[in-house]
């Protein structure tokens, strides 16, 4: 004698960690290797463009860009690890090509804003790895945006320091560090990981229409 399970009776199946898990299934192997290379390529690309939206600001030589919001979508569509790589890929490959704010590149270590491109390595690992664990659903995400614009401002101010003794900083029209890599970009910032925040669920959402999808990281 055979028993029907109801449709709520089974299991239900768990859900991809990230949108760009949605979006292309995982698979095994050689196929799965090739497709996170090429979500970690396009994820350098992605802020490579951001990073065209550039404006200078006269009194620091860092200017309020769009790397910002896409580092913290990256992180948040491919996960801790694949974000992670893609923005260190954006780093290195910004030493060759034209990556970098205004399509410059430099090696990271050698420009006063060197320091913040280092920490959005960090900052898309980890608002990646806090959205794979459910960070992406309402209000957390706009932690998880917080919590990453705030780390990579850490070694963006520490290399900043070093490219400013008292003269030079005058010179800019900043007084310190602080005046020349922090305090004016803070309204921007917040305005940034707002809309990136917003953006992520309206992902989930949309995507969830399209395949049906109940119970999404968007509810």
């Amino acid at each position: 004698m055979y028993t029907r399970l109801s449709p709520a009776a089974l299991p239900a199946a768990p859900l991809p960690a990230t949108l760009a898990d949605l979006i292309l299934p995982e698979s095994a192997g050689a196929r799965r290797a090739a497709r996170d290379i090429a979500l970690i390529v396009a994820g350098s690309l992605v802020v490579a463009l951001f990073a065209q939206i550039k404006i200078p600001l006269g009194f620091t030589p860092v200017p309020i860009t769009g790397q910002t919001f896409a580092v913290l979508l990256v992180g948040a569509l491919l996960g801790g690890w694949r974000g992670g790589l893609a923005l260190a890929l954006y780093a290195v490959a910004g030493g060759f090509l034209p990556f970098f704010a205004g399509a410059t590149s430099a090696w990271f270590w050698l420009a006063p804003s060197g320091g913040y491109i280092i920490g959005f390595i960090p900052a898309a690992a980890l608002v990646g790895y806090l959205c794979q664990r459910g960070w992406n659903r309402r209000p957390w995400i706009l932690a998880a945006m917080l919590l990453g614009n705030a780390v990579l401002y850490v070694p963006g101010l520490i290399q900043l320091s070093l490219f400013l003794p008292a003269d030079v900083a005058a010179a800019w029209g900043c007084a310190d560090v602080w005046q020349c890599g922090l305090l004016p970009f803070i309204a921007g910032d917040l305005a940034k990981l707002i809309t990136a925040s917003l953006a992520v669920p309206a992902g989930w959402a949309a995507l969830d229409k399209l395949t049906g999808r109940p119970n999404s990281p968007a509810d």
